[in-house]
């Protein structure tokens, strides 16, 4: 069985960062209602105002994608992670100690955690023309410019509206369908997460 939801900014759940430093709006959580150390994966736009240090969310990977703003440098162990360009996805693992410096006043971001013993995650830039999403067990589908229009195999057309989001749940027994994503104008960007089964691990 497949269940989606079209969510608008009013929908959104607003809280205070783990370490209390910035301000999120989290679009979605499997299980729903999931507090920070609880969920399997997590999907919102964060809002950073100030230098200081990112949350730490061990055995968390994450990903995220400058939306407004100059941009941000995080620095840590190993090469820095520079957001300077809008809807360009940077990855990192949630347990790095990161020291975020703003490069000229605030940002929003887009941002994927998928906890890795219990889901994997990426996330797509639709942009200029339509695509074809992989079937995934759960997809989030962030207008993040402009508008778009989702096809979900079965059901009609859902346009989503500029900063609005369709939620698509899967269940674990069925096959996913196909989600097919389309901007409904030149400027339009969308920000598909596409969250999966965790990967197979191999045993030594």
């Amino acid at each position: 069985m497949t269940s989606h939801r079209l969510l608008s900014p009013a929908d959104y759940r607003r809280m205070p960062w783990k370490n209390g430093a910035g301000l999120t709006h989290e679009i979605a959580v499997h299980p729903e209602g999931a507090g920070t150390a609880a969920f399997a994966w997590r999907v919102s736009v964060a809002e950073v105002a100030r230098d200081g240090p990112f949350s730490r969310f061990p055995g968390v990977d994450r990903t995220l994608v400058l939306l407004a703003g100059n941009g941000v440098r995080l620095e840590g162990p190993g090469t820095p992670l520079d957001l300077h360009v809008p809807y360009e996805p940077v990855t990192f693992s949630g347990e790095a100690e990161l020291e975020c410096t703003l490069t000229d006043g605030a940002v929003r971001d887009f941002n994927l955690m998928v906890r890795r013993d219990a889901a994997t995650g990426k996330v797509i830039v639709v942009r200029e023309s339509g695509q074809a999403i992989t079937p995934a067990q759960a997809y989030v589908c962030f207008a993040a410019a402009g508008g778009s229009e989702c096809l979900i195999a079965g059901y009609p057309p859902i346009v989503v509206a500029p900063e609005h989001s369709l939620v698509v749940l899967v269940d674990p027994e069925t096959v996913p369908p196909a989600l097919h994503v389309y901007p409904t104008s030149a400027q339009s960007v969308a920000l598909v997460a596409v969250i999966g089964a965790p990967e197979a691990r191999v045993v030594q």
